[in-house]
């Protein structure tokens, strides 16, 4: 089987490599599944005939999208580009890949949910609710995906974190370690998720051939709950970054376009019953993140 990875240079796209590569190397699980990683100059998913062609060509049977627009700032500002690359460009992967009797696999947000208050986590079945830009645009997203009949798995994440590129860990591990003093919110709560761990996941899903039968929408984040005070903490601590005193402050002492919620924790039940599958808890993963990025 052909398998398409979008957004191969991002986060979750090299992480995806990581579990090709990682089985490869294990004589057990040789698979005769062939991933094509693919980046926006390799394939750009905006034009649709390009990636009908991509598509047709090398007989994809499933793609895993790892393309979005996710500064959620700049989002605002950019409302139409980011529309285009979250909405209309996830629709041509779901055509194409419908016309092959293919499956769509799709990654979205906790910003689908917005602005909405409480403090039980989200179910997949819950009303939403975004109250930004990138929010609304991956909502769009995931819609476009259901009017186009594509068999489909949309897994909803949040606060993605890596050795790649640019996020949280790896500014606040640069931060504590520079820096004698931060201040970093306490009122806004949910839970950071190893790009890793949720490219394993699509790996086995894909492997095993769990897709066909289990379509639908999955949220999926590490376990257990955090503030982003208590993230940096962890972060510090982990690192041995224990010379900055880390302090917690409101939202409102860093003033954002962007409404984000204050409490934004996914209910992983659907995933783990459906997959039988068990999902790391957060500082576990965060110790192996930063132990690859210092190895680095």
């Amino acid at each position: 089987m052909n398998i398409l990875v979008t957004g191969a240079n991002g986060q979750l796209g090299n992480c995806m490599r990581n579990a090709v590569e990682k089985a490869a190397q294990n004589a057990k699980r040789k698979t005769q599944d062939v991933y094509i990683f693919t980046d926006v100059a390799a394939l750009d998913i905006i034009n649709a005939e390009d990636v009908k062609k991509t598509v047709k060509d090398n007989d994809i049977k499933v793609i895993v999208n790892c393309a979005a627009y996710t500064n959620v700032d700049k989002a605002e500002s950019d409302a139409e580009f980011a529309e285009i690359l979250n909405a209309k460009a996830v629709r041509n992967l779901a055509d194409a890949v419908k016309e092959n009797d293919g499956t769509l696999i799709h990654i979205s947000t906790d910003y689908v949910f917005g602005g909405s208050q409480g403090n039980t986590p989200r179910t997949e079945t819950e009303p939403t609710n975004p109250t930004g830009v990138y929010g609304v645009t991956k909502l769009h997203g995931e819609q476009q995906i259901a009017e186009s009949g594509v068999k489909s798995l949309i897994f909803r994440t949040a606060w993605l974190y890596s050795e790649y590129g640019k996020n949280f860990v790896k500014t606040m591990l640069n931060l504590t370690s520079t820096k004698p003093q931060l201040k970093v919110v306490f009122d806004q709560v949910g839970t950071p998720t190893y790009a890793q761990d949720l490219a394993d996941a699509i790996f086995h899903i894909v492997e095993n051939r769990k897709m066909t039968g289990n379509e639908g929408i999955y949220h999926y984040s590490n376990e257990g709950v955090c503030s982003w005070y208590d993230f940096t903490k962890m972060i510090a601590e982990i690192a041995g970054n224990t010379e900055c005193d880390i302090q917690p402050c409101h939202s409102d002492e860093f003033p954002s376009p962007v409404v984000r919620p204050s409490y934004s924790v996914l209910d992983k039940t659907k995933f783990k019953q459906t997959f039988n599958r068990d999902v790391p808890y957060w500082t576990a993963s965060l110790k192996k993140c930063i132990e690859n990025v210092s190895k680095a």
